[in-house]
């Protein structure tokens, strides 16, 4: 006879966290709709509209009957061929087309690449604080990540010295993400081409998302990995999408590129799990890529403002240092200081218990730091309306000076 039930869902996928960010969102939200006035800092997501431009090319590809029939599983050969040129004009390098694969939002491509690359017992390097699909992905692909906490007085950007003793024989790849989701830390050129060198000298694999390229202040840039260390191009693979940049995030459409056998591979993998991307959606993004980036100077514009307002109400607040973030849409409080206060007659140790507290009393919803790898932190989102951003930092400020 069985020892026992026979399980109902596999350990591989039982063993998944939940997105914490979405959980964050998705309970402000519930809170929302029972009545009570949540503001939300926790989903990264514009909340701008989506270009006129882009809408409109979407609402013509719906009326082409071409639109409604399977297309290549890798993605339009014009859309494949607009990254490319995207690409050439933003990261200064030369892809071709056949080096692009479209992906259902930029979470397929992180998932793919390392299903791409890593095998059971490889190991990543994953700087921390890390977005949260990083770590499920890699163990999906049965690697296993190391991480590598920074924290706010390294401005969250680690050292050659602490990548190396990560390293072991079983390292395959690191992960780099600049500007970083979630602390909006932008690592220098210098740095970027002293990470890509020592990659280069130890054979390691680089995995680099750059989605918030194109949201950066106070004079930082964006530095492609293969611009600054060009030899890493056999041995690089570079994801992106277009939902932060063009406010597209229910959109879904993000990509990989990389070299041609990991994206052949990468291709074939999503022939099965998807086939091709939403054929109206990579339309749109063909208008976004190519089109006028009126709109994107405006949002970064706006995000630069709310930037300013988050830090000074912050960095006002007794207990917590913030590093200033120079990219993205993020700040990243250290807030160790605050713990051990009773706050409302709780006792607050950790700042998921902090976030808690925080969403039960003063309607702010902001994601813990234990969901990035870093305990003793929060993540607010400033992708949000101006009137709310200061509202939110005023129910804040008033439940913390009691």
């Amino acid at each position: 006879m069985p020892a026992g039930p026979a399980r109902r869902v596999s350990q591989r996928v039982g063993a998944i966290a939940e997105s914490a960010t979405l959980a964050v969102d998705a309970k402000a939200k519930a809170l929302k709709a029972a009545g009570r006035p949540v503001i939300g800092f926790g989903a990264g997501e514009p909340d701008f509209p989506t270009p006129a431009h882009i809408v409109e090319a979407a609402q013509a590809a719906a009326a082409d009957p071409k639109n409604h029939r399977y297309s290549p599983a890798a993605g339009l050969p014009e859309l494949r061929e607009a990254i490319a040129r995207a690409t050439a004009r933003t990261d200064r390098i030369a892809v071709e087309p056949s080096q692009v694969l479209v992906t259902n939002g930029g979470k397929q491509a992180v998932y793919q690449t390392f299903a791409a690359l890593i095998d059971p017992g490889d190991e990543v390097i994953l700087p921390a604080p890390y977005w949260t699909t990083y770590p499920e992905a890699i163990r999906l692909a049965g690697g296993r990540e190391v991480e590598v906490l920074a924290g706010a007085d390294q401005d969250y950007l680690p050292t050659i010295a602490q990548l190396e003793a990560a390293r072991t024989p079983r390292t395959k790849a690191i992960l780099l993400c600049s500007p970083s989701n979630p602390t909006g830390s932008v690592m220098s050129r210098a740095q970027i081409e002293e990470l890509g060198s020592w990659a280069l000298e130890h054979g390691l694999w680089v995995i680099s998302d750059e989605i918030y390229q194109h949201l950066v202040y106070d004079g930082a840039e964006f530095t492609s990995i293969l611009d600054a260390v060009p030899a890493l191009a056999d041995q690089t693979v570079l994801l992106n999408g277009v939902a932060k940049t063009f406010a597209m995030t229910g959109w879904r459409v993000g990509w990989m590129i990389g070299p041609k056998d990991v994206i052949a591979a990468a291709a074939n993998l999503q022939s099965h799990l998807t086939s091709n991307v939403n054929n109206i959606a990579q339309c749109a993004t063909i208008a976004a890529l190519d089109g006028p980036m009126d709109e994107v100077d405006s949002m970064r514009e706006a995000f630069d403002r709310r930037r300013r307002t988050i830090l000074e109400r912050l960095s006002a607040l007794e207990g917590f240092r913030v590093p200033t973030p120079r990219g993205a849409f993020y700040a990243f409080p250290d807030v160790t200081a605050v713990l051990g206060r009773e706050i409302r007659g709780t006792r607050v140790t950790t700042s998921a218990e902090l976030a808690e507290v925080i969403l039960e009393h003063a309607e702010v919803a902001a994601v813990p730091g234990e969901a990035f790898g870093a305990p003793g932190h929060l993540r607010f989102s400033y992708a949000l309306a101006d009137a709310d951003l200061a509202e939110g930092m005023d129910r804040l400020a008033a439940l913390l000076a009691e």
